[in-house]
């Protein structure tokens, strides 16, 4: 069952404004990977994120959209490392723009079930990879960016 969702909305009901995601990662013997899902309806690749929930915590939300649309648990930033603008297709071909902000979350389990586990196609890849096959160029970035930071501090 899906929580309260508290999208924001514009004079036209429109939803619009911030949503939150997770960048899961885990370090493996071969080197760090970030974890890509597809979109429910393009199939394009993306990080979990979502509304805001309500009664959570921006960070939690980040993580209880990882948990749902990937079956991934693990420690989840406070803070956010940056944030990335697209539009969001709604039903009917309304696009609206958001901002997400974006909170590492280092994967401590990967479930074999979850709730959306039939609607999208995971994948582990190393940073430079994942930053290739995402559209939204200040996810690139970010992918990039956070792959040298982390890379270097472990």
């Amino acid at each position: 069952m899906r929580a309260n969702i508290a999208s924001p909305r514009t004079a036209t009901g429109k939803a619009t404004g911030t949503q939150y995601a997770a960048l899961p990662y885990r370090h493996t013997p071969t080197g760090l990977e970030v974890l890509l899902i597809t979109s429910r309806r393009t199939k394009r690749w993306i990080v979990p994120k979502g509304w805001p929930i309500e009664g959570l915590a921006p960070s939690a939300s980040a993580a209880r959209e990882a948990f749902e649309e990937a079956g991934i648990t693990g420690d989840i930033a406070g803070e956010p490392i940056g944030f990335f603008h697209y539009f969001k297709e709604l039903r009917h071909g309304v696009q609206v723009p958001c901002k997400v902000d974006v909170f590492p979350l280092r994967v401590t389990r990967q479930r074999k079930t979850w709730p959306e586990k039939d609607a999208r196609e995971l994948r582990w890849l190393p940073p430079a990879e994942a930053a290739n096959l995402v559209d939204e160029p200040q996810l690139k970035k970010l992918i990039l960016k956070f792959g040298l930071h982390i890379s270097t501090a472990h």
